[in-house]
């Protein structure tokens, strides 16, 4: 059976028992695929990395919903009425 690789480095769970801070840094900022018997068990990346994805997804989210939102009926209301 064949699997998608989505990362350019790869590294083995051993690989990354014996050195898990080079195995990250061998990827350069990017994910590392850590392999079990050639295949791909989990994808390992920096936290930069990791935040980086968390916020574009928040944004995402974000975004859906204020689509979702913009059909909605406007609502005047002044500063005194907040």
């Amino acid at each position: 059976m064949t699997h998608p690789m989505l990362a350019s480095v790869a590294a083995s769970i051993t690989e990354l028992k014996r050195n898990p801070m080079a195995t990250v840094s061998a990827g350069d900022g990017g994910p590392v695929a850590i392999l079990n018997r050639n295949q791909p068990a989990f994808y390992c990346v920096p936290a930069k990395t990791f935040e980086a994805l968390m916020d574009k997804l928040e944004d995402q989210e974000l975004n859906t919903l204020a689509d979702a939102r913009a059909q909605q009926a406007e609502v005047t209301v002044t500063l005194d009425e907040l």
